[in-house]
């Protein structure tokens, strides 16, 4: 779908449509000048650009509550090219194996220009700042070496090869990714939702089966959704485990589907939507036959395998590593009726347990779940607990608990739901990236998570302004219509500008999709076309769903 058609208006709706130089609005709050002002970089980020942002914004509401913006946002004083991109030989911190990173150090930087210059190539060395990220340091992160500007990327291939056959790493770069200037063009979407308004119920839903990838724009045609956007992090290779399960916290209709891994941020969706909050989540699991228990660390994932990390145990580490695989040796996994496949196999025990939690076998590993019931499989030492203590029978009992950084319980009811992804974007109105502690960038390691967090990426967003109003946000990128999406750091100047207090980062890249009336609105950046994700955010009108 063009965004030519999010602005088609259905019988019964308003529609407005403005320069953010006039009276662009969302809701009844005069935003969108900050809004623009938000998308050029700010002196903390980059060197100062003057360059004047012409924005169109168009306004649709869905229903009473429910209010849909669609902006172009460009920056025509702005001329950006294809480069070379001669990449800093590094370490990867975690695994020790060789890599290689955007930036390196000025000694690196000043020798690896002079030898280019002796080659016959005419480099640059740009020094590259670290984002305003409340715990990373501050200044200069490193040094890139860049060579010849070019209008299409394939003009830049013969010079990339020529590079890298004088014995030079090298990556062909869109210079619109990067921070020190504006973007040539960014086509955003911001849905707001007042839960004092709107008479339907917003909810994160994995569609009844956490073993499986949707499209968001077919769960939303399903539910009959007003609006619709992908959710949290999840399993998208088989290597890693099962396809679409979440590898973050993810609660659907008051039940856990999936752990959390370490602290991280989360959307809470309280009654239906009608109370949100975003918050630094963990989860526990304990399961206990008579007097002897046992931690779970997983709930429908494959055993041994913990996409992102983060929980105790796990090598090479206990901490969050976004995009990463980590190990456990040791694994109590419970599979739940969510969990709508074949239950994963191999060395182990299962035990199957009815829907009083009574163990009816004990066995091997696969099937399925029974209904109403639930599975727990053990690997290592669980396994040894399972074989010891899950006899026919027996009763064994899970105990789950979700708290708050501040230690506080998060109760869940049926009408409670949780979509977890990472970082934190916003927090008491005030832009607090705790993006080292979360696991996207690692301050010891250029290599890791740079292009993920600190160039500009198709994103969605989640935030709370001080209303109570939930707002939904995409940005396409890639280039995808020409949009080239936003930084970790923009998102957060971009949720700030519409007033949130708080805001978190949800998946992005080609999972980045916003679905209005169940058809899609915005461009995702897969060749493919839409990407089927895991769990997705749905604001579903009363009397569906």
């Amino acid at each position: 779908m063009n965004h030519r058609a999010v602005s088609r208006v259905a019988p019964g709706t308003a529609r407005i449509s403005a320069t953010a130089r006039t009276r662009a609005t969302v809701g009844a709050a005069a935003v969108l000048a900050a809004v623009v002002a938000s998308l050029a970089p700010t002196a903390a980020q980059a060197a100062p650009v003057n360059s004047a942002a012409d924005a169109q914004w168009s306004t649709e509401t869905l229903a009473p509550g429910v209010q849909v913006r669609t902006g172009t946002v460009q920056h025509p004083g702005v001329t950006h090219t294809w480069t070379v991109t001669v990449q800093a030989p590094a370490t990867s911190r975690l695994t020790g194996a060789r890599t290689w990173a955007e930036a390196g150090t000025r000694s690196w930087a000043g020798t690896t220009a002079q030898k280019l210059r002796d080659a016959g190539f005419e480099p640059r060395v740009e020094s590259v700042r670290w984002p305003g990220y409340a715990d990373t340091p501050h200044g200069v992160m490193g040094y890139r070496v860049r060579v010849g500007s070019f209008a299409a990327q394939a003009d830049a291939q013969p010079t990339s090869k020529a590079i890298t056959a004088a014995g030079f790493h090298t990556a062909v770069a869109w210079t619109g990714y990067d921070i020190q200037q504006p973007a040539d063009r960014e086509n955003i979407h911001v849905a707001v939702i007042d839960p004092h308004r709107f008479k339907g119920t917003v909810e994160g839903t994995h569609d009844g089966n956490v073993a499986q990838r949707e499209t968001t724009s077919s769960v939303a045609a399903k539910l009959h959704s007003l609006v619709a956007v992908n959710g949290g992090f999840f399993v998208t290779s088989d290597a890693d485990g099962v396809q679409g399960t979440m590898s973050a916290l993810g609660a659907y209709r008051g039940r856990l589907g999936s752990m959390a891994v370490g602290s991280r941020a989360a959307l809470v969706l309280g009654d239906g939507g009608r109370h949100v909050r975003v918050a630094d989540l963990t989860s526990t699991a304990t399961a206990r036959a008579g007097r002897s228990s046992y931690a779970i660390q997983g709930i429908n994932r494959v055993p041994s395998l913990v996409r992102d990390c983060g929980r105790p145990g796990t090598t090479p580490s206990e901490l969050p590593w976004q995009d990463v695989t980590c190990r456990l040796t040791d694994d109590l996994v419970q599979f739940t009726p969510l969990f709508g496949a074949a239950l994963p196999t191999g060395a182990g025990v299962q035990a199957v347990l009815n829907t009083s939690g009574r163990v009816v076998s004990v066995g091997a590993r696969g099937g399925r779940v029974p209904a109403g019931g639930r599975v727990l499989q053990g690997i290592g030492t669980a396994a040894d607990w399972l074989t010891a203590n899950a006899r026919v029978g027996r009763r064994i009992t899970v105990d789950e608990t979700v708290r708050d950084n501040a230690g506080r319980r998060v109760a869940l009811d049926h009408d409670d739901s949780i979509v977890s992804a990472a970082p934190t974007l916003v927090k008491n109105g005030r832009i607090d990236i705790d993006a080292a502690a979360e696991g996207v960038v690692d301050p010891q390691d250029l290599s890791f998570g740079y292009a993920w967090a600190n160039t500009r990426q198709p994103r969605t967003m989640a935030g709370i302004d001080r209303r109570g109003r939930l707002i939904l946000a995409t940005v396409d990128g890639r280039r995808t219509g020409g949009s080239e999406g936003f930084t970790l750091y923009e998102a957060a100047d971009f949720m700030r500008s519409l007033g949130v207090v708080q805001a978190l980062n949800l998946d992005g890249g080609g999972s980045t999709t916003i679905a209005l009336r169940g058809i899609l609105a915005n461009n995702p950046s897969d060749a493919a076309g839409e990407r089927p994700v895991g769990d997705t955010v749905q604001v579903i009108p009363s009397g569906t769903g």
